[in-house]
C-alpha cells in the first residue's frame, strides 16, 4: 500500500478528521500538526510505516518530523489544491527550506529536488530520462533505491577464475574482499550502504564531464539541470560511505567545475572544502595563455567533517595564483611532534616514531611561536628523548624542501595535500604523475582496447598516499577503464569499483587481472609491484533491464514482436499501460521505423524495476537461483 493511503487509512480513524462526505479536513490536521497535538501524534504513532516515515527515535523517544509531516500533506498529489502552490517551489530550497525562508546564495536548477536513476548502459543512451520528486514520488524512490540482488559473482585471484564460495570479513564483520560491481552507480552505491556505511576513506570519481562530447560511450548529453542532477543524488550517498576522516576527490575539466564547485559546497558544506588542485593532462598543451585551461583539468577535493580548529599556519606568498605560480615552491609546514601524522612522496612519518624521522633538507625550529629560528642543514636524526622535551615546552617545527610540496597541513591524522597547481617542476622532481598520453600507452600496453584517456595510475596514486594508509577502503563509482582500482590493488588499498558500461568486463577486469599477474606499467616499478591478491566480481541482478538490452539488439520488427509477446508475460510494465490497447493498435506499431518501434516498447517498461530488489529475493516471479540467493544473503548478512 502507499504511504499516502496508508496515511489517509489511518487520519480517518479519528472522526473529527473527516467530512461528511467521507474527505479528510485537511487544514484540521493541518493546525493540529503544527500545534504538536497529542492526539494526531497518537493516532501517527501506531501505525509502523508512518512512525517510521514522520517520527525520529532518539534514545528511548519518538520525536515527531513535523516539517516533513506538513511538506508531505500540503504536497502529495491526492491533496490537489495544494499542488499549485507547490509546484512553483519545485528546486528551490536548502536544507528543506525554501529559498524564501532563508538568507542564503544557493545553486539552484529544475529538478533539483529529484531524484535520477540515470542510466548510462549504451542500451539507455539518449533515453528519456525520469525524474521522481523526493516528496511526491516517496514511494517510487524508496522503490528505486532498495538494495538489490547480487549475480554472477566469481573471485579472481593469479590462479584465474573461481566460482563464489564466501566474502571474507574483518573483526568488526565488514567485508574485507576487493568488489567490482557491475550495475547502475546510483542504485550501487544505495545497494552498498548498509555494509559500508561511514567506513570508506577515499572516494575518488572521474565523471561524465557534460560535454556533449560522447566519446567515453557515457550518456553524457545531459543538459545541465540533468548533469546537476545526477551528480546530486550520487554525491549525497558518497558522503553517507566516508569515515569521518574520509576526503573525496572529484575530477572534472572547465566545463562543469564552476557550477560543481558549488554543488560540493552545498552537499558537503563549504567549510569541508579542502582544495582545488590543477592537473595539466596533456604534454601537447600551448604555453599558459587564457585558453591554458583547455589543458588543465581540475580536481575538487572535500572532506567528510572538518574540525574547524585542526588548521596550523601555512607561510606563502602565491597561495591564490595557481595558474600564475610566482615560482617560491609551496614547502612550509608547520605542526607540534605530539600530534604529527603525515606522509610525504618521500617517506611516511607516524607519530610514535620521532627517532626514525630523517628529513631530507632543512629543518627551522620555531620555539613556540616566537620569531627565535634555529637553522640546521643536512641529514640529520633527532632522537625521541630531545622530540619529547621539545614538546613539554611548546616547539613548533616548520619543514622546507625541495623534495616536496606541501599545501597545509592539520592535526588530525594524514591530511598531507600537494599544491594545487601540480606543475611540471613539482610532478617530475617528486611523483613524476604523468599525463593522458602517458595512460593511453600504459592501457595499449596490456592490449585493451578503451576509446578513451584513462586517467594516469600516478595521479590516483598520489591521491590516494596522501590520505589513506594500507588496508584503508577506496571508492571510485566511475570506474571506467579500472585506473583507481589497479592502483588500489598495487599500493595495498581495499577497493570498491562501479561501473554499469559493458567494458568492464573487457577492459576494467581484465586490466585487474593483468594486475594481479604482475603488469610492470604505470606505478608499478615505484611500489615494486610483484602481483598478487584478488577481487570478487558482482552484479545487480537485471530485470526490466533485460527486456532493454534485447529491444536494443534486435534487428527486425519480428524480433521486437517477440519480445513485446515476453514483455507481456514476464516484465513490469507502467501502471498506465493498457495491454489491450497496445494490440488494438499492433499495426499503427508495425508502421514505425525500427528505432521507433524499440523506443515505444522502452517506454512501456517501468523503469523502476530495471533490477531485481532485496526485498524481491525470494519471489519466484524474479527467478532468483540458489547461486544468486547465496551471495545476496551473504553480502547483507541474511540468514537463510
Amino acid at each position: 500500500m502507499k504511504l499516502y493511503q496508508i496515511l489517509e487509512k489511518q487520519i480517518k480513524k479519528e472522526p473529527n478528521y473527516v467530512s461528511d462526505n467521507g474527505e479528510i479536513k485537511k487544514w484540521v490536521v493541518l493546525n493540529k500538526a503544527q500545534n504538536f497535538d497529542e492526539e494526531l501524534i497518537g493516532l501517527l504513532l501506531e501505525d509502523a510505516d508512518l512512525k517510521e516515515k514522520f517520527f525520529l527515535k532518539v534514545k528511548d523517544a519518538w520525536v515527531f518530523k513535523q516539517n516533513l509531516f506538513i511538506r508531505f500533506l500540503e504536497q502529495k498529489n491526492y491533496l490537489n489544491d495544494s499542488y499549485t502552490q507547490f509546484k512553483n517551489k519545485v528546486g528551490l530550497t536548502i536544507d528543506d527550506k525554501h529559498l524564501k525562508q532563508r538568507n542564503e546564495v544557493s545553486l539552484v536548477w529544475p529538478f533539483k529536488d529529484c531524484i535520477l536513476e540515470g542510466g548510462q548502459s549504451r542500451e539507455e543512451d539518449k533515453r528519456e530520462e525520469i525524474f521522481f520528486n523526493e516528496v511526491l514520488a516517496q514511494d517510487e524512490i524508496t522503490e528505486l533505491l532498495d538494495p538489490k540482488v547480487l549475480t554472477n559473482a566469481k573471485r579472481f585471484d593469479n590462479e584465474g577464475e573461481h566460482s563464489f564460495d564466501q566474502f571474507n570479513r574483518n573483526e568488526n564483520g565488514t567485508i574485507t574482499d576487493n568488489l567490482i560491481i557491475k550495475g547502475n552507480n546510483l542504485l550501487a552505491l544505495h545497494s552498498l550502504k548498509k555494509e559500508f556505511a561511514g567506513k570508506v576513506k577515499l572516494i575518488y570519481i572521474d565523471p561524465p564531464y557534460n560535454t556533449g562530447n560522447d566519446s567515453f560511450q557515457y550518456n553524457d548529453s545531459f543538459n545541465e539541470s540533468s548533469w546537476l542532477t545526477f551528480m546530486k543524488n550520487r554525491l549525497e550517498i558518497a558522503r553517507e560511505l566516508l569515515c569521518r576522516e574520509g576526503k573525496i576527490f572529484i575530477q572534472c575539466d572547465d566545463n562543469e567545475q564552476a557550477p560543481l564547485k558549488i554543488l560540493l559546497d552545498e552537499v558537503f558544506k563549504k567549510q569541508n572544502f579542502v582544495e582545488t588542485f590543477i592537473w595539466k593532462n596533456t604534454d601537447n598543451a600551448p604555453a599558459l595563455s587564457k585558453k591554458s585551461r583547455k589543458n588543465i583539468e581540475f580536481i575538487h577535493c572535500y572532506e567528510k567533517l572538518l574540525d574547524t580548529k585542526s588548521y596550523i599556519g601555512r607561510e606563502s606568498d602565491n597561495d591564490d595564483a595557481p595558474l600564475l605560480n610566482s615560482g617560491n615552491q609551496i614547502t612550509i609546514l608547520e605542526f607540534q611532534p605530539q600530534i604529527i601524522e603525515f606522509k610525504i612522496p618521500d617517506n611516511t612519518y607516524k607519530k610514535g616514531n620521532y627517532d626514525k624521522i630523517e628529513l631530507l633538507n632543512d629543518l627551522i625550529v620555531k620555539n613556540g611561536r616566537n620569531e627565535n629560528i634555529i637553522k640546521l642543514k643536512g641529514r640529520f636524526k633527532w632522537q625521541q628523548s630531545f622530540l619529547n622535551s621539545e614538546i613539554e615546552s611548546g616547539t613548533y617545527f616548520i619543514i622546507k624542501s625541495n623534495k616536496f610540496s606541501i599545501r597545509y597541513q592539520r592535526k588530525s591524522p594524514s591530511n598531507l595535500a600537494p599544491d594545487k597547481f601540480l606543475d611540471e617542476i613539482y610532478l617530475s622532481k617528486a611523483m613524476g604523475i604523468e599525463t593522458n598520453e602517458d595512460s593511453k600507452r600504459h592501457i595499449e600496453s596490456l592490449n585493451l582496447n578503451f576509446d578513451s584517456f584513462p586517467k594516469p595510475e600516478s595521479l590516483i596514486g598520489f591521491l590516494i598516499n596522501a590520505v589513506t594508509e594500507e588496508h584503508d577502503i577506496v571508492l571510485d563509482y566511475h570506474l571506467g577503464s579500472g585506473t583507481t582500482a589497479s592502483t588500489a590493488q598495487k599500493m595495498n588499498r581495499q577497493y570498491i569499483g562501479i561501473e554499469q558500461m559493458d567494458y568492464i568486463e573487457t577492459v576494467s577486469v581484465e586490466r585487474l587481472k593483468k594486475v594481479i599477474d604482475g603488469e610492470q606499467g604505470g606505478i608499478s616499478k615505484s611500489v615494486n609491484w610483484q602481483g598478487g591478491g584478488c577481487f570478487i566480481y558482482l552484479e545487480l541482478k537485471k530485470y526490466n533491464q533485460t527486456f532493454i538490452e534485447k529491444i536494443e539488439e534486435a534487428e527486425n520488427e519480428d524480433a521486437l514482436l517477440q519480445i513485446w509477446e515476453e514483455m507481456k508475460a514476464k516484465s513490469f510494465l507502467n501502471y498506465n499501460v493498457d495491454i489491450r490497447k497496445q494490440e488494438q493498435h499492433i499495426e499503427d506499431f508495425k508502421a514505425l521505423s525500427l528505432t521507433e518501434q524499440k523506443q515505444h516498447l522502452c517506454e512501456l517498461l517501468d523503469k523502476n524495476q530495471l533490477y531485481v530488489n532485496l526485498s524481491s529475493l525470494g519471489d519466484r516471479n524474479f527467478e532468483c537461483s540458489p547461486e544468486e540467493q547465496k551471495v545476496t544473503q551473504a553480502f547483507y548478512q541474511l540468514k537463510n
